[in-house]
C-alpha cells in the first residue's frame, strides 16, 4: 500500500442509454507513467473525468494516498494534486505564459497582485523544463507544442502529485515528441505519478511502467509493460486478434484522374505537381508543418493558390471554392474533424447528410424520412455506435465521430477523398476498420490521398508516397520499395 499512490475500488458511471464504466478496480504506483488504454467509448475518459473532480456522481471509492476522495469540483481535484494536460490546448491565446500558468492561481502581495514573483516562478519552471521562453511571451506565438509546455507548467503549479496527460503527442513532430518525453522523465524524477492517454503504442511501450486496459467500460487487465507485447495489447483492447493490421489489396490501377502541376501558394508551399490514378491510395508525408495540409486545402478551393494548374480527367478545371471542389467529385476529411469535420451540437443525421444535401431534398426542401433513411444506412454501413440518428455528434468517441465524417463523403459519392491524418486519436480497432473502408473505396474505382504522421500507416496502406520538406516535394517512391528509414531521411 505505500507505494500506491491510487486506488480505485468498484468504479460504476451511468449516462442515459449508456453504462460508461462497470466495476472498475485497480491501482497506480507512485513516480509511474501507467498507461491508460482502450478502444474509443472504451470508458478512459470518463474514469479520467472523476478523477479530474468533472464528474462527481459515481459508484465505488477512489482513494488518494490511502485517503477517501470526494471532489465536488476541478479546483478540488487540483487543491488535492491532481492535474489534466488535455488533448484539446486549453489555453488564453492573448495572455502572455505568466499569465496563463498562474490564471485562477494568483500570487498577492499586501492585496496587489505579485507580477515579479509569478514571473520569478514562471521562469523557473520553464527552465526547470528543460525550455528557453521569455514567460512576458503571449501563448498565441507559441508553436503547438511549446504551449503544451506552458499547459504542463500550469498544470504542476498547483504542488501536483498526479498528472494525467490525454493524449499529448497527437499534433507533435519526432522533434518535439523528444523533448516533451525529456520533460516527463524530469517529472517523474520528481515524484510525480504520470496516467498517459495515447492510441500510439510504440510510445506506450517506451514510456510507460504499467498498462491497464479498458474495454466497454470494464477493467479487462493491469499488467506490467515487460510482460505485454503489441500483439497481446491488441487482443485485450479489443477482445479478438485483428489480424493483419493494414488490410491492403493488390487492385489494378487505373489511368491519371488527377493531375496537379507547379502549385504555389507564396510562403507557404512551392512547385508542387503530382498524379492521382483511379483506385489508388496516394500517400503524403513530412513533418508537421512541412505543408501537406496546406496543399491540399488548396487544392480544394479553401485556400488560394498563387500559380499552378489542376487537371481532372485530363481536362484543366479551375477551383475558386470548396463547392466547386465538391461539384467536380473531390472531398476532404480534414486533420481536425471536431473542429472543421463536424457540427458538434447538430445530430449524426444531419452531420451525414450535410454536404450531400440534395440527396434528401425535394423541391428544395428537406424530406425527413429521407434524411432518416440515408442517416441510418450510412450508420449501419460503417458501424457508428450511437445511441440514435438524433444523438449531438458531440457525444460520440472520437472514432465514431470519424466515421459519421467519412459517412458525409460516401453520402456525396465523391471520387475523388482527401483524407488528412484520417486515424489521428483513434484506436487500434476503429483504425482497422477505417483501413478496411479505404481499401473497399479503392475497389470501387474511388481514389483517396492519405496524409499522415504515422509512417506505418503510409507503408501499409499506400501505393506510392510523396514526401514534403518545408513546402516542397522532395521525393516520391513505391510503398513496397520505402521504409520508415528513407521517408524520415527525406522528411528532414
Amino acid at each position: 500500500m505505500n507505494n500506491t499512490i491510487l486506488q480505485f475500488k468498484g468504479i460504476g458511471k451511468s449516462f442515459p442509454g449508456v453504462k460508461a464504466l462497470d466495476n472498475v478496480s485497480f491501482e497506480i504506483k507512485k513516480g509511474h507513467v501507467h498507461a491508460l488504454m482502450g478502444e474509443n467509448g472504451a470508458g478512459k475518459s470518463t474514469l479520467i473525468k472523476l478523477l479530474a473532480g468533472i464528474y462527481t456522481n459515481y459508484e465505488g471509492e477512489i482513494y488518494l494516498d490511502g485517503e477517501l476522495l470526494k471532489l465536488r469540483t476541478p479546483n478540488d481535484a487540483q487543491k488535492h494534486g491532481i492535474s489534466v494536460v488535455h488533448q484539446e490546448i486549453k489555453l488564453a491565446e492573448t495572455l502572455s505564459i505568466t499569465e496563463n500558468i498562474f490564471l485562477g492561481n494568483l500570487i498577492y502581495k499586501k492585496g496587489l497582485v505579485d507580477w515579479k514573483e509569478m514571473k520569478h516562478r514562471a521562469q523557473a519552471m520553464v527552465e526547470g523544463l528543460g525550455m528557453d521562453l521569455e514567460v512576458d511571451m503571449p501563448v498565441n506565438q507559441l508553436t503547438v507544442a511549446k504551449k503544451q509546455i506552458v499547459e504542463i507548467c500550469k498544470a504542476i503549479n498547483h504542488d501536483c502529485k498526479v498528472l494525467i496527460m490525454d493524449e499529448p503527442s497527437a499534433t507533435l513532430t519526432e522533434k518535439e515528441l523528444k523533448i516533451l518525453f525529456g520533460i516527463m522523465d524530469k517529472l517523474i524524477k520528481d515524484g510525480i505519478t504520470i496516467i498517459y492517454i495515447s492510441h500510439r503504442m510504440e510510445e506506450i511501450f517506451n514510456l510507460a511502467n504499467t498498462i491497464t486496459v479498458l474495454r466497454d467500460g470494464k477493467h479487462i487487465d493491469t499488467l506490467p509493460v515487460k510482460e505485454c507485447d503489441r500483439k497481446t495489447l491488441i487482443k485485450l483492447m479489443v477482445g479478438r486478434s485483428i489480424g493483419n493490421e493494414y488490410p491492403k489489396e493488390e487492385i489494378d490501377i487505373g489511368d491519371v484522374i488527377l493531375k496537379a502541376e507547379h502549385l504555389t501558394r507564396k510562403k507557404v508551399f512551392k512547385d508542387i505537381s503530382f498524379e492521382l490514378r483511379k483506385g489508388e491510395i496516394l500517400g503524403f508525408s513530412g513533418l508537421v508543418g512541412a505543408g501537406r495540409t496546406e496543399v491540399m486545402r488548396a487544392l480544394v478551393g479553401i485556400d488560394h493558390l498563387d500559380s499552378g494548374a489542376v487537371y481532372l480527367k485530363g481536362k484543366k478545371i479551375l477551383i475558386k471554392s470548396f463547392q466547386n471542389a465538391i461539384a467536380n467529385g473531390l472531398g476532404l476529411i480534414p486533420e481536425d474533424r471536431r473542429q472543421q469535420g463536424l457540427v458538434q451540437i447538430a445530430p449524426v443525421k444531419e452531420n451525414i447528410c450535410m454536404v450531400g444535401r440534395n440527396k434528401v431534398t425535394r423541391h428544395g426542401l428537406i424530406q425527413a424520412s429521407m434524411e432518416k433513411d440515408m442517416s441510418k444506412h450510412y450508420v449501419d454501413k460503417l458501424d457508428i455506435a450511437t445511441p440514435n440518428i438524433e444523438t449531438e455528434v458531440q457525444y460520440l468517441s472520437g472514432g465514431n465521430q470519424q466515421k459519421v465524417v467519412i459517412a458525409k463523403w460516401l453520402l456525396e459519392d465523391s471520387e475523388i477523398i482527401i483524407m488528412d491524418e484520417p486515424t489521428r486519436g483513434i484506436d487500434v480497432g476503429a483504425k482497422s476498420e477505417i483501413y478496411r473502408l479505404m481499401c473497399a473505396l479503392v475497389k470501387q474505382g474511388k481514389s483517396i490521398i492519405m496524409i499522415s504522421s504515422e509512417l506505418p500507416e503510409l507503408l501499409g496502406m499506400c501505393d506510392r508516397i510523396m514526401v514534403m520538406h518545408e513546402g516542397k516535394l522532395v521525393g516520391e517512391m513505391a510503398a513496397r520499395k520505402a521504409t520508415q528509414e528513407k521517408i524520415m531521411e527525406l522528411c528532414t
